[in-house]
């Protein structure tokens, strides 16, 4: 079983486009993969359902793809205030018996965090408790250009002290001609002052809601090491 949470140092990194991405790479390749969205803030309503985009999108490269969710929320504030405004509670044990089941029916589960590592899920439960809870390995993936190297470091370094192994880093639109110093050598920062090794560096792509699938999983193969990413040997890949 292949498992993986995918979380970022904030809302905006794009680890919903990296779990889509990664999904449909491991679909593509042969393993029957699932996205489990625990909790799905800024839920959409539309024709009497409320829908969750996150999931919506990861259908949209792949409708083969198997996505669950465990509460909808339409607010998109935090999810703890998202919960208490659809007076609401979020559980642990429903997440975890959601997992289970999900585990049961799938050869790759992809997790996709909600807001941040640190995200309020509940009164006594951050999404850092959830993450230790699940037993999972996360991938976290941030948007250079968004997020300050402090922030960047300091949530690495915040993951290691709470022991969750931490598989690597996704640098996500990463802009080609940039001249800022700290986006320059931000792979030299995190390999030097954490524990984490840069897996992947994604370009910022156009029009990112109309990709084509075959774009999106040839970008994710070129410019990401799905193998470290996975912590697996695939044979397709070694060809």
């Amino acid at each position: 079983m292949l498992e993986l949470y995918v979380s970022g140092t904030e809302q905006n990194s794009g680890k919903t486009f990296i779990t889509a991405g990664l999904a449909a790479t491991m679909q593509c390749l042969g393993y029957s993969t699932s996205v489990y969205k625990p909790v799905q803030t800024n839920a959409i309503e539309k024709n009497g359902f409320v829908q969750a985009p996150d999931l919506a999108y990861v259908k949209f490269i792949d409708p083969y793809i198997k996505t669950y969710f465990s509460y909808l929320l339409t607010s998109n504030a935090a999810p703890v205030l998202a919960a208490g405004f659809s007076g609401i509670e979020i559980k642990r044990d429903k997440i975890l018996q959601d997992y289970e089941q999900i585990f049961r029916e799938s050869e790759c589960i992809i997790t996709d965090g909600c807001q941040g590592i640190t995200a309020p899920l509940s009164v006594d439960m951050l999404e850092t408790d959830l993450i230790k809870a699940l037993g999972l390995p996360v991938l976290i993936v941030i948007s250079p250009e968004k997020t300050s190297v402090n922030n960047i470091i300091m949530t690495l370094n915040y993951a290691k002290s709470l022991e969750i192994p931490v598989r690597g880093v996704i640098l996500n639109e990463y802009p080609d001609d940039t001249t800022d110093l700290n986006v320059k050598n931000l792979t030299r920062l995190v390999e030097e002052y954490t524990d984490a090794k840069v897996l992947g560096i994604m370009p910022h792509l156009e029009n990112l809601r109309n990709i084509k699938p075959d774009d999106l999983i040839t970008n994710i193969l070129y410019g990401i090491d799905v193998e470290s990413v996975f912590n697996i040997k695939i044979a397709k890949l070694s060809m």
